[in-house]
C-alpha cells in the first residue's frame, strides 16, 4: 500500500498555504509533517482525510481496498477529541465501532491497551484532558483502518501516555499500517520528515 501526493496546492481563506507539494509513504512507514505554526501541517492532513479539497494536484492510495475511498480507509485524529461526554468510556468506543462499521471487538481489552480500563463505566465528561486523548487513541484500535492521520497526537499525554502511544503506533506499522502525523514533538517511532516552511 502506498499513499502519495503529487503537486498539491492548498488555499485557505484566499491565502495560498503551500503549493507544488509532493510526498510518498508506504505500508510500515511513518511520515512526520513538521514546520512552524501556520505552515499548513493540519491543512495537509485534512486534505489527505478528504475534509478539504486541494486547489491543485492529487492524493492517491494505491494497493488498498479499491472499493473504498481513502477517507473510508483512514482514521483522522485531530486537535479536538471526538468524544460524546454523556456516554460512558465504553459506550463511546461502541458508538464509534457502530458508526464506522467496525467488526465486533472487546471494548475492555481496547481500554486496557490505552490504560483506561478503570474508567470503562465513567461518563466521558469526567475524564481529564490526558484521559480524553487516551480514549480518542482507543478509537484507532477499536476499528481497523490502515491509514492513521494524526494531528499533534501526543498533546495532553504524560510521559507514560506517550510511551503507550508509541507502542501502539509501532504495532500499527508492524501490521502493515501507515501513519502520517503533524507534530512539533518526537513521535517515539522512526519516521521520515516532510518539512513545510510556510509563507515567507
Amino acid at each position: 500500500m502506498r499513499l502519495s501526493g503529487r503537486d498539491i496546492s492548498c488555499v485557505r481563506g484566499g491565502r495560498q498555504v503551500f503549493s507544488g507539494l509532493n510526498f510518498e509513504t508506504a505500508s510500515g512507514e511513518a511520515l512526520a509533517i513538521v514546520g512552524p505554526n501556520g505552515s499548513g501541517k493540519t491543512s495537509l492532513l485534512r486534505l489527505i482525510a478528504g475534509l478539504l479539497t486541494p486547489a491543485g494536484g492529487s492524493i492517491e492510495l494505491e494497493g488498498a481496498d479499491a472499493e473504498f475511498a481513502l477517507a473510508e480507509q483512514a482514521h483522522y485524529l485531530g486537535h479536538r477529541d471526538a468524544i460524546k461526554p454523556a456516554l460512558s468510556v465504553s459506550e463511546n468506543l461502541i458508538f464509534w465501532r457502530d458508526f464506522l462499521g467496525g467488526a465486533a471487538f472487546d471494548p475492555q481489552a481496547t481500554l486496557v491497551e490505552v490504560g483506561l480500563e478503570h474508567a470503562a463505566d465513567l461518563p466521558a465528561s469526567f475524564l481529564s484532558a490526558g484521559q480524553r486523548r487516551r480514549l480518542s487513541i482507543a478509537r484507532l484500535r477499536a476499528v481497523r483502518r490502515p491509514v492513521w492521520l494524526l494531528d499533534e497526537p501526543t498533546n495532553a499525554l504524560d510521559a507514560a501516555g506517550q510511551g503507550m502511544f508509541a507502542k501502539l503506533m509501532a504495532d500499527h506499522l508492524a501490521d502493515d499500517g501507515l501513519i502520517v502525523a503533524a507534530t512539533h514533538m518526537p513521535l517515539g517511532i522512526a519516521a521520515r520528515e516532510l518539512r513545510l516552511e510556510g509563507a515567507r
